[in-house]
Protein backbone atom coordinates (compact mmCIF):
# COMPACT_ATOMS: atom_id res chain seq x y z
CA UNK A 1 0.00 0.00 0.00
CA UNK A 2 1.82 3.08 -1.01
CA UNK A 3 2.60 5.66 2.10
CA UNK A 4 0.29 8.65 1.70
CA UNK A 5 2.66 11.10 3.34
CA UNK A 6 4.86 11.39 0.24
CA UNK A 7 2.72 13.97 -1.74
CA UNK A 8 3.78 16.89 -0.06
CA UNK A 9 7.93 16.50 -1.34
CA UNK A 10 6.78 17.67 -4.90
CA UNK A 11 4.84 20.47 -2.89
CA UNK A 12 8.23 21.75 -1.63
CA UNK A 13 10.09 21.17 -4.65
CA UNK A 14 7.83 23.35 -5.98
CA UNK A 15 7.94 26.11 -3.54
CA UNK A 16 11.64 25.75 -4.25
CA UNK A 17 11.63 26.32 -7.71
CA UNK A 18 9.40 29.49 -7.67
CA UNK A 19 11.55 31.09 -4.91
CA UNK A 20 14.75 30.35 -6.95
CA UNK A 21 12.48 31.89 -10.11
CA UNK A 22 11.76 34.48 -8.36
CA UNK A 23 15.86 35.36 -7.05
CA UNK A 24 16.59 34.89 -10.61
CA UNK A 25 13.74 37.36 -11.56
CA UNK A 26 15.29 40.09 -8.96
CA UNK A 27 19.03 39.67 -10.14
CA UNK A 28 17.91 40.41 -13.36
CA UNK A 29 16.27 43.11 -12.50
CA UNK A 30 18.84 44.68 -10.65
CA UNK A 31 20.94 44.26 -13.67
CA UNK A 32 18.40 46.42 -16.37
CA UNK A 33 18.07 48.72 -13.21
CA UNK A 34 21.56 49.47 -13.11
CA UNK A 35 22.03 49.20 -16.64
CA UNK A 36 19.60 51.82 -17.63
CA UNK A 37 20.34 54.51 -14.50
CA UNK A 38 23.92 53.71 -15.10
CA UNK A 39 23.81 54.60 -18.94
CA UNK A 40 21.70 57.63 -18.06
CA UNK A 41 24.30 58.77 -15.23
CA UNK A 42 26.96 58.39 -18.05
CA UNK A 43 24.83 59.78 -21.60
CA UNK A 44 26.82 63.01 -20.77
CA UNK A 45 29.60 61.95 -22.19
CA UNK A 46 27.88 60.82 -25.53
CA UNK A 47 26.63 64.49 -25.71
CA UNK A 48 29.85 66.10 -24.78
CA UNK A 49 31.14 64.68 -27.71
CA UNK A 50 28.70 66.08 -30.37
CA UNK A 51 29.83 69.35 -28.23
CA UNK A 52 30.63 71.11 -32.13
CA UNK A 53 27.01 70.74 -33.18
CA UNK A 54 24.54 72.64 -32.52
CA UNK A 55 22.04 71.61 -29.88
CA UNK A 56 18.62 72.10 -32.05
CA UNK A 57 20.45 69.70 -34.65
CA UNK A 58 21.37 66.99 -31.90
CA UNK A 59 17.65 67.47 -30.65
CA UNK A 60 16.09 66.72 -34.07
CA UNK A 61 18.70 63.58 -34.67
CA UNK A 62 17.38 62.21 -31.51
CA UNK A 63 14.04 62.45 -32.15
CA UNK A 64 14.22 61.43 -36.17
CA UNK A 65 16.24 58.19 -34.83
CA UNK A 66 14.12 57.38 -32.34
CA UNK A 67 11.60 56.80 -34.07
CA UNK A 68 12.78 53.69 -36.12
CA UNK A 69 14.57 52.27 -33.21
CA UNK A 70 11.56 52.26 -31.64
CA UNK A 71 9.19 50.82 -34.69
CA UNK A 72 12.33 47.72 -34.41
CA UNK A 73 11.72 47.16 -30.81
CA UNK A 74 8.05 47.21 -31.50
CA UNK A 75 8.23 44.77 -33.76
CA UNK A 76 10.64 42.92 -31.69
CA UNK A 77 8.30 42.80 -29.29
CA UNK A 78 4.98 41.90 -31.13
CA UNK A 79 3.87 45.19 -29.91
CA UNK A 80 1.92 46.47 -33.09
CA UNK A 81 -1.82 44.75 -32.29
CA UNK A 82 -1.01 46.18 -28.12
CA UNK A 83 -0.28 49.71 -29.86
CA UNK A 84 -3.35 49.57 -32.53
CA UNK A 85 -5.45 49.04 -29.50
CA UNK A 86 -4.50 51.69 -26.89
CA UNK A 87 -4.59 54.78 -29.88
CA UNK A 88 -8.39 53.88 -30.65
CA UNK A 89 -9.00 56.52 -28.01
CA UNK A 90 -8.64 59.99 -28.26
CA UNK A 91 -7.68 60.91 -25.03
CA UNK A 92 -4.21 58.95 -25.57
CA UNK A 93 -3.38 60.98 -28.07
CA UNK A 94 -4.08 63.91 -26.59
CA UNK A 95 -2.20 63.02 -23.86
CA UNK A 96 0.60 62.06 -25.76
CA UNK A 97 0.79 65.05 -27.86
CA UNK A 98 0.94 66.87 -24.51
CA UNK A 99 3.90 64.42 -23.43
CA UNK A 100 5.71 64.97 -26.25
CA UNK A 101 5.84 69.09 -26.19
CA UNK A 102 7.38 68.07 -22.98
CA UNK A 103 9.84 65.81 -23.39
CA UNK A 104 11.24 67.68 -26.41
CA UNK A 105 11.73 70.55 -23.77
CA UNK A 106 13.29 68.61 -20.90
CA UNK A 107 16.01 66.87 -24.03
CA UNK A 108 16.70 70.00 -25.41
CA UNK A 109 18.07 71.90 -22.25
CA UNK A 110 19.69 68.74 -21.20
CA UNK A 111 21.84 68.32 -24.53
CA UNK A 112 21.76 72.26 -23.70
CA UNK A 113 23.15 71.50 -20.61
CA UNK A 114 26.16 69.40 -21.53
CA UNK A 115 27.65 71.28 -23.95
CA UNK A 116 27.41 74.70 -21.98
CA UNK A 117 29.39 72.92 -18.89
CA UNK A 118 26.31 72.75 -16.75
CA UNK A 119 26.52 68.70 -16.35
CA UNK A 120 26.31 70.11 -12.36
CA UNK A 121 22.93 71.49 -12.59
CA UNK A 122 21.21 69.01 -14.53
CA UNK A 123 22.44 66.22 -12.14
CA UNK A 124 20.55 69.02 -9.24
CA UNK A 125 17.64 68.99 -11.65
CA UNK A 126 17.29 65.15 -11.59
CA UNK A 127 18.26 64.75 -7.89
CA UNK A 128 15.10 67.06 -7.42
CA UNK A 129 12.82 65.02 -9.75
CA UNK A 130 11.59 62.42 -6.93
CA UNK A 131 10.21 64.94 -4.87
CA UNK A 132 8.36 66.75 -7.23
CA UNK A 133 6.95 63.79 -8.52
CA UNK A 134 5.77 63.69 -4.76
CA UNK A 135 4.66 67.50 -4.90
CA UNK A 136 2.86 67.10 -8.26
CA UNK A 137 0.35 63.72 -7.27
CA UNK A 138 -0.37 66.05 -3.64
CA UNK A 139 -1.44 68.35 -6.09
CA UNK A 140 -3.22 66.77 -8.87
CA UNK A 141 -4.16 63.01 -8.10
CA UNK A 142 -4.57 63.98 -4.47
CA UNK A 143 -2.19 61.97 -2.91
CA UNK A 144 -1.29 62.59 0.66
CA UNK A 145 2.16 64.41 1.66
CA UNK A 146 2.94 62.63 4.37
CA UNK A 147 5.42 64.43 6.83
CA UNK A 148 8.67 63.26 6.12
CA UNK A 149 7.98 63.49 2.19
CA UNK A 150 6.89 67.35 3.46
CA UNK A 151 10.51 67.51 5.17
CA UNK A 152 12.43 66.33 2.06
CA UNK A 153 10.36 68.39 -0.32
CA UNK A 154 11.26 71.56 2.06
CA UNK A 155 14.67 70.63 2.02
CA UNK A 156 14.73 70.90 -1.80
CA UNK A 157 13.18 74.38 -1.63
CA UNK A 158 15.61 75.36 0.39
CA UNK A 159 18.70 73.97 -1.32
CA UNK A 160 17.43 75.74 -4.69
CA UNK A 161 16.60 78.99 -2.54
CA UNK A 162 20.07 79.16 -1.21
CA UNK A 163 21.71 79.44 -5.18
CA UNK A 164 19.00 82.20 -5.63
CA UNK A 165 20.71 83.83 -2.37
CA UNK A 166 24.13 83.27 -2.99
CA UNK A 167 24.47 83.27 -7.16
CA UNK A 168 21.24 85.82 -7.32
CA UNK A 169 19.79 83.25 -9.67
CA UNK A 170 17.84 80.75 -9.69
CA UNK A 171 19.12 76.99 -11.25
CA UNK A 172 16.74 77.74 -13.90
CA UNK A 173 17.94 74.39 -16.18
CA UNK A 174 17.39 71.82 -12.78
CA UNK A 175 14.08 73.19 -12.68
CA UNK A 176 12.98 72.96 -15.80
CA UNK A 177 14.20 69.22 -15.73
CA UNK A 178 12.61 68.44 -12.69
CA UNK A 179 9.42 69.53 -13.59
CA UNK A 180 9.11 68.92 -16.94
CA UNK A 181 10.13 65.45 -16.30
CA UNK A 182 7.94 65.29 -13.48
CA UNK A 183 4.73 66.40 -15.48
CA UNK A 184 5.82 64.20 -18.13
CA UNK A 185 5.87 61.46 -15.70
CA UNK A 186 2.48 62.74 -14.22
CA UNK A 187 0.97 62.69 -17.73
CA UNK A 188 1.93 59.44 -18.87
CA UNK A 189 0.86 57.69 -15.13
CA UNK A 190 -2.80 58.85 -16.35
CA UNK A 191 -2.72 56.89 -19.93
CA UNK A 192 -3.12 53.32 -20.43
CA UNK A 193 0.15 52.47 -23.29
CA UNK A 194 3.49 50.70 -22.50
CA UNK A 195 6.98 52.92 -21.83
CA UNK A 196 7.85 51.51 -25.53
CA UNK A 197 4.75 51.84 -27.41
CA UNK A 198 4.37 56.04 -25.68
CA UNK A 199 7.58 56.59 -26.89
CA UNK A 200 6.96 55.43 -30.62
CA UNK A 201 4.23 57.77 -30.15
CA UNK A 202 5.98 60.52 -29.00
CA UNK A 203 8.37 60.08 -31.54
CA UNK A 204 6.10 59.94 -34.42
CA UNK A 205 4.52 63.06 -33.53
CA UNK A 206 7.79 65.37 -33.30
CA UNK A 207 9.26 63.93 -35.94
CA UNK A 208 7.44 65.90 -39.05
CA UNK A 209 9.08 68.81 -36.99
CA UNK A 210 12.40 67.38 -36.88
CA UNK A 211 12.77 66.13 -40.83
CA UNK A 212 11.46 69.67 -41.63
CA UNK A 213 13.90 71.05 -39.45
CA UNK A 214 17.05 69.03 -41.05
CA UNK A 215 15.31 69.13 -44.14
CA UNK A 216 16.00 73.17 -44.02
CA UNK A 217 19.49 72.46 -42.45
CA UNK A 218 20.46 70.73 -45.26
CA UNK A 219 18.89 72.90 -48.15
CA UNK A 220 21.74 76.01 -46.33
CA UNK A 221 24.35 73.23 -45.77
CA UNK A 222 24.62 73.82 -42.29
CA UNK A 223 23.75 70.32 -41.33
CA UNK A 224 26.90 68.85 -39.47
CA UNK A 225 25.70 65.03 -40.40
CA UNK A 226 27.45 63.62 -43.62
CA UNK A 227 29.35 66.60 -43.76
CA UNK A 228 31.72 67.37 -40.47
CA UNK A 229 33.17 63.83 -40.26
CA UNK A 230 32.20 59.84 -39.73
CA UNK A 231 32.58 60.15 -36.47
CA UNK A 232 30.33 62.95 -36.01
CA UNK A 233 27.58 61.27 -38.64
CA UNK A 234 28.38 58.08 -36.82
CA UNK A 235 27.23 59.71 -33.31
CA UNK A 236 23.93 61.28 -34.90
CA UNK A 237 22.42 58.48 -36.44
CA UNK A 238 22.84 56.40 -33.00
CA UNK A 239 20.83 59.00 -31.18
CA UNK A 240 18.18 57.25 -31.32
CA UNK A 241 19.47 53.99 -30.22
CA UNK A 242 21.10 55.92 -27.18
CA UNK A 243 17.21 56.85 -26.43
CA UNK A 244 15.19 53.94 -26.43
CA UNK A 245 17.37 51.15 -25.28
CA UNK A 246 17.67 52.25 -21.40
CA UNK A 247 14.31 53.01 -21.51
CA UNK A 248 13.75 49.55 -22.93
CA UNK A 249 15.94 48.11 -20.05
CA UNK A 250 14.26 50.12 -17.58
CA UNK A 251 11.05 48.56 -18.49
CA UNK A 252 12.44 45.27 -17.87
CA UNK A 253 13.87 46.29 -14.47
CA UNK A 254 10.35 47.85 -13.56
CA UNK A 255 8.98 44.62 -14.47
CA UNK A 256 11.55 42.84 -12.25
CA UNK A 257 11.79 45.01 -8.73
CA UNK A 258 9.79 46.47 -6.16
CA UNK A 259 9.01 50.37 -6.76
CA UNK A 260 11.09 51.08 -4.09
CA UNK A 261 14.09 49.75 -5.13
CA UNK A 262 14.03 50.61 -8.35
CA UNK A 263 13.48 54.34 -6.59
CA UNK A 264 16.81 54.00 -4.54
CA UNK A 265 18.84 53.30 -7.74
CA UNK A 266 17.50 55.83 -9.96
CA UNK A 267 19.98 58.37 -8.08
CA UNK A 268 22.57 56.59 -9.56
CA UNK A 269 21.88 58.70 -12.51
CA UNK A 270 22.40 62.09 -11.12
CA UNK A 271 25.15 60.88 -9.16
CA UNK A 272 27.45 59.48 -11.87
CA UNK A 273 26.24 63.11 -13.75
CA UNK A 274 27.52 65.30 -10.81
CA UNK A 275 31.39 63.00 -11.04
CA UNK A 276 31.12 63.67 -14.35
CA UNK A 277 30.52 67.53 -13.81
CA UNK A 278 32.96 67.63 -11.20
CA UNK A 279 35.83 65.43 -11.61
CA UNK A 280 35.57 65.19 -15.46
CA UNK A 281 34.89 68.17 -16.61
CA UNK A 282 35.82 70.38 -13.72
CA UNK A 283 32.99 72.25 -13.32
CA UNK A 284 32.63 74.94 -10.70
CA UNK A 285 31.44 73.74 -7.26
CA UNK A 286 31.94 76.26 -4.38
CA UNK A 287 30.37 76.57 -1.02
CA UNK A 288 27.11 77.74 -2.44
CA UNK A 289 26.57 74.73 -4.44
CA UNK A 290 27.92 71.88 -1.68
CA UNK A 291 25.35 74.08 0.52
CA UNK A 292 22.32 73.16 -1.77
CA UNK A 293 23.55 69.60 -2.92
CA UNK A 294 23.73 69.27 1.07
CA UNK A 295 19.90 70.50 1.37
CA UNK A 296 19.14 68.54 -1.96
CA UNK A 297 21.06 65.33 -0.68
CA UNK A 298 19.81 65.27 2.30
CA UNK A 299 15.87 65.61 1.31
CA UNK A 300 16.79 62.33 -0.97
CA UNK A 301 17.94 60.45 1.84
CA UNK A 302 14.51 61.17 3.73
CA UNK A 303 12.89 60.22 1.02
CA UNK A 304 14.69 57.54 0.07
CA UNK A 305 14.59 56.36 3.69
CA UNK A 306 11.07 56.45 4.16
CA UNK A 307 10.19 54.61 1.09
CA UNK A 308 11.92 52.10 2.13
CA UNK A 309 10.61 51.74 5.99
CA UNK A 310 7.10 51.91 4.25
CA UNK A 311 7.55 49.31 1.76
CA UNK A 312 9.11 47.33 4.25
CA UNK A 313 6.13 47.87 6.45
CA UNK A 314 3.89 46.60 3.55
CA UNK A 315 5.36 43.74 2.72
CA UNK A 316 5.61 42.56 6.73
CA UNK A 317 1.61 43.00 6.35
CA UNK A 318 0.98 41.27 4.01
CA UNK A 319 3.20 37.97 4.65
Amino acid sequence: MPDLQEPPAPRATCSATIQEEAGKAQKEGLLYALAAFGFWGLVAVYFKALQHVPAMEVLAHRVFWSVPVTAILLWAGHGWARLGASLRSRKVLLTLLLSASLVLVNWFVFIYAIQTGRVVEASLGYYINPLVNVLLGTLFLRERLRRTQAAAVALAALGTLNLLFFQGRLPWIALVLAFSFGFYGLLRKTVAIEPVDGLFVETVLMAPLALGYLVLLGIRTEICFGLVDGATTALLGAAGAVTALPLVWFTHAARRLQLSTLGLIQYLAPTLQFFLGVFAYGEPFGWAHLVTFSCIWGGVGIFAAETWVSSRSKKGQTS
